[in-house]
């Protein structure tokens, strides 16, 4: 049965229809295996059961007609973005730009603030509902979990780094013009950021947080997202490229062209495939396999419009991939190139991550 949780914010008009605020509502249980995906204009997350695969729970963070008319609120959520799992599975973190960015990426608007949003992933509890100086993309916890990561979309770019236990600032980094995307390399030594407007990556090391290089990519670079081959795919968007940088020489050691649009890149370390979303008026996943010492494309699969997200189950023989456009998940299985399902979740759907 689907259950819809709402989460109190600041104030109590900003509220949800669906639910008593009485404080002794129960809380959610998500015990089971879930995929956790952000709907940015429902201003919710879809809780999907990977048994079932069904949505079980909706967590609300906001009441999606009031952020989107225009009558912001102290604590409103508006457009949640990209979700993060903290290394020991308790925690979400959630990156809230504050304007939709399904249909581009590229430049933040001036004055707008973005939000760090962190919830207990079994409850549903909402532990941090914190401002920021600008808009952000994403939120991700530190490879030990004792950090918060997130970007200042400004032409005085940053990267901030939050206190995981406390929310207080720690250090604010320099890197380029209009960074989006935080990640870390697989062996956690450093945080690459994509710098939009600079068609560059900063890499950052993690220990120190100096920025060790700045790396030239594509047009318009969205994120940096690692691979269980220790390599780096970068998503340019107005570039329509992926660039493969290699965490031990932090150098480009190969383009792809694509032809098409990015939404995400995603390395399947199972099948050593890479898997590229074709967003805006795409509706499909791209594959791409190894070839005479090259990424070359192997297949693709019809998802829904504007493909976004890509994850893998731990066995990699599953994929599920967000679509902004339909506003549904479709659930892949990669050995036979086959769509399971197609599972409808809130609107314009962006961010997923899996907690097993």
């Amino acid at each position: 049965m689907k259950k819809i949780w709402c989460i109190a914010l600041a104030l109590p008009l900003a509220g949800c229809m669906n639910h008593n605020m009485d404080s002794t509502q129960p809380k959610l249980a998500i015990t089971y295996p879930a995929a956790y995906v952000v709907n940015g204009e429902s201003n919710s997350l879809s809780v999907i059961d990977l048994s079932s695969q069904q949505v079980r729970e909706t967590i609300v963070l906001g009441n999606p007609s009031m952020s989107h008319s225009g009558s912001a609120m102290s604590g409103m959520i508006m457009w949640p973005h990209h979700i993060s799992l903290s290394p020991n599975g308790s925690r979400l973190s959630i990156g809230v730009p504050g304007m939709d960015l399904s249909g581009g990426h590229a430049g933040g608007m001036a004055g707008m603030k973005g939000r760090l949003v962190v919830l207990d992933s079994q409850n549903g509890e909402t532990l941090k509902n914190q401002e920021l100086p600008a808009m952000n993309h994403n939120a991700a916890f530190s490879p030990d979990g004792t950090e918060l990561w997130t970007t200042s979309m400004q032409d005085a770019g940053k990267v901030l780094v939050y206190d995981a236990n406390t929310y207080q600032l720690k250090k604010e980094i320099p890197v380029g013009k209009q960074p989006a995307e935080v990640t870390f390399t697989a062996d956690g030594q450093f945080a690459f950021v994509a710098n939009g407007e600079e068609s560059s990556v900063s890499v950052v090391r993690v220990t120190d947080k100096i920025v060790v290089k700045t790396i030239p990519v594509g047009e318009d670079p969205v994120g940096a997202w690692p691979g269980a081959d220790g390599k780096m795919y970068v998503d340019n968007e107005k570039g329509q490229s992926i660039s493969v940088i290699d965490p031990a020489s932090l150098r480009v050691v190969e383009t792809l062209p694509l032809g098409f649009t990015p939404g995400y890149a995603a390395y399947n370390s199972v099948t050593n495939e890479l898997w590229v979303s074709q967003a805006g008026s795409g509706n499909k996943v791209v594959i791409f396999g190894r070839s005479g010492g090259a990424w070359r494309q192997s297949a693709e699969i019809v998802t829904g419009l504007d493909a976004h997200a890509i994850a893998f189950s731990k066995d990699g023989l599953t994929a599920y991939v967000t679509n902004q456009g339909a506003a549904t998940v479709s659930i892949l299985d990669t050995k036979n190139r086959t769509k399971i399902k197609d599972v409808a979740v809130g609107k314009k759907p962006n961010g997923i991550v899996l907690k097993f």
